[in-house]
């Protein structure tokens, strides 16, 4: 059987029609990667020279599984390709053509740590503060420029990026770019923007070598076009110009990393640059049921900037899509462990047949817990575990330290930092004093004052102390929630998560916010099994002791079969017979920066299309109705991307029949301004509408009826203990029977009991 004859009708056309520009729509589980591999396969059949095929790819797994799928149709000549990814590929021509800009043919490339370390040496050398400009957020601006093309000559005369830097407190940023620019060109290195900018400036400067690769490269393909960014067009567009055999293969729809500077724009206006484009699309899908296809398509036709197109698939109808809604975000992970716990035992499934996908990082916190406590193995995909996060250890350290002063993996990981000026050479200093005296090196840094130190290292030391030692004493008094934020807030290490806004600055941010929510949630909840009280104590020793419990086997088997749970966006090209798609509500999904232009609603929609075409058998969509936030219990609001799945593909489970519209998405597409407005959650509101504002409840009696910001209204059963130890037992409706200590109880009285 020949290869052409495993294609459908539809792929087998865009593979045999060659010549000319040309796009294939491909829409989710299409066969996309085998229609591109193919097409060069036949390529080369034709008797089309290898060397003369040029085919970018955005990972260095994908163009080396294309090229081994290539040698099996067409032989050893798929070993000639020009195949790889853009920066792979264009750092080897590079090595060629870099003398022409003065740059010698074995240069070096840094990668991200190495441009952060320069970056860090010129910001000291110019006097600047690193704590204003962090090398991460400069590399970042940096980046973003060059990809632009918009070189550091370009970035100093721009009255509006200047303008930006001044807004932004940071003046100095072109004069950095410059120096930058400069320092790697006298050490003979480009860093990795370098190898797409410097491509575009050879083959603007030197029309020779335009021709050359114009006429090298007779046929140009291209994988995953959404995402390309503004030069890598411009470069591929230049070298394509002659010729015109360009192939674009990508899907508009699943276009989602904006925040990387990949635009839309070049798959969505493709056909200006090449009028006379052949487009071919790929709708049938192999890998969902109908019931996911079908909602896959109603959701994306509410954009409205997109390429028509219609995924349809032969596979079976299969089970509704379950809409799922549930009290909090504690209960979400649980109900979502215990839904994986079911379907293993009722279908058979292994654990690597599930997906959690979450829009953010820190959302891994309640499912890793939850999955813990069920023995299920998991892995975290394209990221690692939450509590293994550099900033939730740093915060946790501090937490330690408090705890156990004499903790001193704990005290190397925060004695600087945040930098409070006590470098590497004092701490391994206290260690050979406490080494030498065999004490702990506590008790060095304790008496400070008497060891060989300068005096600023002296009073560094005894100010880290003092504040150490007040954690301590606050510790007695001071739940953990409130101990925990006094420790960040003291230390400056929310200020400085918080001041870096970059993508993984704003993530980590969050990361640290989710960890205090998880905090305050196990002061403010009790932590029952089988109706008895686990964690009576809410100071913060017992919740070390609960997050020592869920983090005490880290190390992983990679053997093991896992649950995988990851962000939307790091599970794109990937499938899962039983996807989870967790926390979708208002301003979480959508988050609340997207509300506010249609562009970035649309790239929300899009992110969520992905999402639900990961699953091949089942889907559940899952929410909360109340999350915690800096520390308050927000009331959520479904997603109105819920409502955009139509009525006859889905049922409800949790407390509700069908989620209730914001506001916001009631009508939106015949309302929307370039400025919606968006109601956001309001936090501590009960369901009257009536602010939430507990009682004094150290007199509470059985019988009593009273109001829990969560649980709604409940009957007191009974009273236990005494004192500051009184425990309550309340009858919550469907929550059951909970527990609750007195002395940290946020109730409201509605009814007296017994006399």
């Amino acid at each position: 059987m020949s290869y052409l004859d495993e294609l459908n009708e539809a792929q087998r056309a865009a593979v045999e029609n060659v010549d000319g520009p040309t796009m294939i729509v491909a829409g989710p589980g299409s066969g996309k990667t085998r229609v591109l591999t193919y097409r060069i396969a036949h390529l080369l059949k034709l008797g089309v020279d290898s060397f003369s095929i040029l085919a970018l790819t955005f990972t260095n797994k994908a163009s080396e599984s294309m090229r081994h799928r290539i040698e099996k149709i067409a032989g050893t000549d798929g070993r000639n390709l020009y195949m790889g990814t853009f920066h792979s590929v264009f750092a080897r021509i590079l090595r060629v053509e870099a003398p022409k800009i003065g740059y010698p043919s074995n240069f070096t490339i840094y990668d991200t740590e190495d441009a952060k370390s320069l970056l860090k040496t010129i910001i000291k050398e110019q006097g600047l503060d690193d704590k204003i400009y962090k090398p991460n957020q400069v590399l970042n601006r940096i980046s973003a420029a060059k990809n632009a093309l918009i070189t550091p000559t370009r970035y100093a005369a721009d009255p509006e990026l200047l303008t930006e830097d001044r807004h932004a407190q940071k003046p100095a940023i072109a004069t950095i770019y410059r120096l930058y620019t400069e320092r790697c060109f006298k050490s003979g290195a480009m860093d990795f923007d370098d190898l797409l900018l410097n491509i575009h400036i050879i083959l603007e400067k030197f029309p020779d070598v335009l021709y050359k690769y114009q006429h090298k490269f007779r046929y140009v393909l291209i994988d995953e076009f959404q995402d390309t960014n503004f030069l890598q067009y411009s470069i591929v567009k230049r070298i394509a110009d002659v010729f015109q055999n360009i192939t674009v293969v990508g899907d508009d729809a699943q276009s989602i990393y904006a925040f990387r500077g990949a635009t839309i724009d070049n798959i969505l206006n493709f056909e200006k640059d090449f009028p006379d484009l052949k487009v071919y699309k790929l709708e049938q899908n192999y890998r969902s049921t109908q019931n996911i296809v079908k909602a896959a398509n109603e959701l994306i036709h509410k954009n409205k900037n997109q390429l028509k197109k219609e995924i349809w698939t032969q596979n079976d109808k299969g089970e509704d899509i379950k809409i799922v809604r549930t009290p909090s975000d504690n209960e979400e992970g649980r109900w979502v462990a215990d839904s994986i716990m079911e379907l293993k035992m009722r279908e058979h499934y292994k654990n690597s047949g599930f997906a959690i996908l979450y829009r953010t990082n820190a959302q891994s916190r309640a499912f890793e817990e939850s999955l813990r406590r069920h023995n299920i193995p998991y892995k975290i995909y394209g990221g690692m575990s939450f509590y293994q996060r550099k900033e939730v250890k740093d915060l946790l350290a501090y937490l330690k330290l408090t705890v156990n002063h004499y903790d001193e993996e704990a005290m190397k990981r925060v004695i600087n930092y945040p930098a409070r000026g006590i470098g590497q050479s004092t701490i391994d200093k206290v260690a050979m004093f406490a080494a030498n005296e065999n004490k702990a090196a506590w008790d060095v840094l304790d008496n400070i004052h008497t060891y060989d130190f300068t005096a600023r290292a002296k009073t560094s030391i005894e100010e880290f102390v003092m504040m150490i030692k007040s954690f301590g004493a606050l510790s007695a008094t001071k739940t953990a929630y409130d101990l925990a934020s006094h420790v960040g807030k003291t230390t400056r290490l929310i200020a400085e998560l918080y001041n870096d806004k970059t993508v993984e600055g704003v993530s980590r941010f969050e990361n640290v916010q989710e960890l205090l929510n998880s905090i305050k949630e196990f002061v403010e909840e009790d932590v029952l099994q089988e109706d008895e009280v686990i964690f009576t104590d809410k100071g913060i020793g017992s919740f070390m002791q609960n997050v020592s419990l869920l983090t005490g086997n880290e190390k992983e088997d990679e053997n093991l079969d896992t649950v995988k749970m990851m962000t939307i966006h790091a599970a794109k090209g990937l499938e899962f017979p039983v996807v989870y798609v967790v926390g979708i509500e208002e301003n979480l999904f959508p988050g609340q920066q997207s509300l506010y232009s249609l562009e970035d609603l649309e790239e929300e929609r899009r992110l969520f299309y992905v999402a639900i075409t990961r699953a091949e058998s089942r889907l559940f969509l899952t929410y909360a109705s109340t999350r915690y936030k800096f520390g308050s219990l927000n009331y959520c609001e479904p997603s109105r991307f819920l409502m955009e799945i139509p009525e006859n593909v889905v049922s409800y489970h949790g407390d509700l029949k069908k989620p209730k519209a914001p506001d916001a998405a009631k009508n939106l597409y015949s309302k929307i301004t370039s400025q919606p407005i968006v109601k956001p959650a309001v936090a501590r509101i009960t369901e009257s509408g009536e602010p939430f504002v507990a009682d004094d409840v150290s007199g509470l009696q059985g019988g009593m009826e009273v109001m829990h910001e969560k649980f709604g209204e409940g009957k007191v059963v009974n009273i236990e203990g005494m004192g500051v130890n009184k425990i309550a037992s309340i009858m919550f409706g469907q929550f059951g029977v909970k527990k609750i200590m007195l002395k940290f109880a946020k109730l409201k009285i509605l009814k007296g009991g017994l006399d």
